[in-house]
């Protein structure tokens, strides 16, 4: 392609400056807008400039790609919401053997999430909870946050699905989810292990059983400490257990004895008392004659009177208990019933959040086999993103509030900057300069090439380095083989991709990573640029080279 007018390759090439400042660092000092609005920004500059004219300009936005990435959004969210994540981490914590054996599980775990679930959803979703596993077994965070991001963007090379440039290669070279998955399986599992291997001997001093036992007695100390000062009682929490004094006992029993109930049973005894004693006060007075008539008399009435004050005390009493104890009754009946209703209720909401949660995995699966069969992969994920907002049958707002909508409109503006620079000349010129050098059918040639797909996704980043140089060079090793040509698109998925792990900048993941960590209440770490790059540099180069003589084309 010839270079444009030599107004446009300047005014092309200040607004894509402009948007890739603006993409690698979000929040300089004189613009402060941020990825999205900068790739907006360099897309309305491009139309205002005249690089790229506004028709040509909505043409140049991938609604593919678009489709794809929302629809394998949705279903991240739904498998997060039926406790997906969750089951993730409980796995990492299972039966765990000390830091090592921690450290190889997350860069098991998280690769294969991200090769199913992308990679940004699987940093999002794990940073949190990987910094509290670490921080409550008194390990350090720092390899565990690195063999995160690290083996999520290796495993993420996997499958079309598992990060952005891997959509639009997917989409752009038209290679199915079953040959790009065999294409690049062996170089992702040999990558990953060797990854593995390279945070075990960087860390293994740090995470050694000595330095476990060490950080964990002293830690313990002051847990213990701080739990006892949190489970000291006050006096005023202890009060109402403290001894009663004689005064305070001898007024209680006071109080006990003025009981109303009380005061009655009392009344009625003196009154019995004090009409026996009158009783007696006129058998002395009487005569002789009578007196044995009268006691006689005054007995009986006594025993029928107090006798019938007994049965009706009985009955008084007899009717007092059954109504206690029908009363109790009822209520235990009605408890009873209650609690029925209530483990009736829990079981019936407890069996259909089980069947709701089958059916999400049941949808999840069936997508990847859909994709698997070869079916279109954008249609599919938004296929299978409205079967599960139809299954959860409420309303989806608050489903689809959570997807990245900032991401969609980033990709929009950023296709529309790509475009606009590609018509200026300028990649095309100097793919031309590299094209004899870097050709796929040589040693040399493909190292090469992997040499700039790895300089340029860490300066311009990896989305727009696919998009940049894809069409190039699938177009220059088609010249050789279609199989070489299939082989071109792998080989940029696994380089550009791999290349996100060199530096903190080089990947959307690794910065996903290091703000969550910052962020997170009482447990923050504070992951920075020069340790991430001393790991990265090392274990980049090995895993790309070494992943390169994997990757094949069927």
């Amino acid at each position: 392609m010839a270079m444009a007018a030599p107004v446009k390759v300047v005014l092309g090439s200040i607004a894509f400056g402009i948007f890739w400042v603006l993409a690698v660092f979000p929040a300089v000092p004189f613009l402060p807008i941020g990825r999205t609005a900068g790739s907006l920004l360099g897309a309305m500059l491009m139309v205002i400039f005249r690089v790229i004219p506004p028709e040509e300009a909505y043409d140049a936005i991938d609604l593919p790609i678009l489709g794809l990435l929302f629809g394998t959004m949705v279903v991240s969210v739904f498998l997060e919401k039926a406790d997906m994540f969750k089951y993730l981490g409980k796995l990492l914590s299972w039966k765990s053997r000390g830091g090592k054996d921690l450290l190889v599980r997350i860069c098991l775990v998280s690769a294969v999430s991200s090769a199913l679930f992308t990679n940004d959803t699987c940093c999002v979703v794990l940073t949190e909870f990987i910094l509290k596993l670490a921080r409550q077994n008194n390990l350090p965070p720092q390899p565990f946050l690195l063999a995160l991001a690290s083996s999520s963007n290796i495993g993420s090379a996997a499958t079309p699905i598992g990060n952005p440039q891997n959509l639009v290669i997917a989409v752009q070279s038209g290679i199915s989810f079953e040959k790009f998955l065999a294409g690049l399986f062996p170089a992702v599992l040999l990558g990953g292990l060797l990854n593995a291997a390279i945070l075990l001997c960087y860390f293994w001093k740090l995470l050694s059983v000595e330095k476990d036992e060490e950080v964990a007695s002293a830690v313990g100390e002051v847990v213990a400490e701080d739990d006892m000062t949190l489970h000291r009682f006050s006096p005023a929490t202890m009060s109402h257990v403290a001894s009663l004094n004689s005064q305070e006992f001898g007024s209680s029993l006071e109080a006990f004895f003025r009981s109303p109930s009380l005061s009655g049973e009392f009344a009625h005894i003196s009154s019995l008392r004090s009409r026996a004693n009158s009783i007696d006060i006129d058998v002395q007075n009487a005569s002789n004659v009578g007196i044995e008539s009268m006691r006689a008399s005054a007995a009986s009435r006594d025993a029928a009177e107090g006798a019938g004050i007994a049965h009706r005390e009985e009955g008084v009493s007899s009717r007092r208990v059954s109504r206690t104890y029908s009363s109790q009754r009822c209520v235990s009946r009605e408890e009873a019933s209650l609690q029925a209703a209530d483990s009736k209720e829990s079981s019936m909401e407890m069996w259909k959040s089980r069947m709701w949660k089958a059916c999400v995995y049941l949808v999840t699966i069936g997508m990847l086999i859909s994709l698997l069969m070869g079916l279109n992969m954008s249609w599919t994920a938004i296929t299978a993103a409205l079967a599960l907002v139809v299954l959860d049958f409420k309303d989806a707002c608050p489903c689809l509030e959570k997807v990245s909508y900032s991401l969609l409109i980033f990709f929009c503006g950023m296709f529309i900057t790509v475009d606009g620079f590609n018509k200026t000349g300028i990649p095309s010129a100097l793919w031309e300069f590299v094209e004899p050098y870097a050709r796929i059918d040589s040693a040399s040639g493909i190292t090469l090439l992997s040499l700039v797909i790895l300089v340029l996704s860490n300066v311009a980043s990896n989305v727009p380095t696919v998009l940049l140089l894809g069409g190039r060079i699938a177009a220059s090793a088609a010249l050789i083989s279609p199989a070489e040509e299939m082989r071109a698109w792998l080989i940029l998925a696994w380089v550009s991709t791999v290349a996100g792990n060199l530096s903190l900048l080089g990947s959307a993941a690794n910065l996903i990573v290091c703000e969550q960590a910052r962020r997170v209440q009482y447990f923050a770490y504070n992951l920075s640029f020069l340790g991430h790059l001393r790991f990265g540099v090392p274990s980049t180069l090995l895993v790309a080279g070494i992943g390169l003589f994997l990757v094949r084309s069927y």
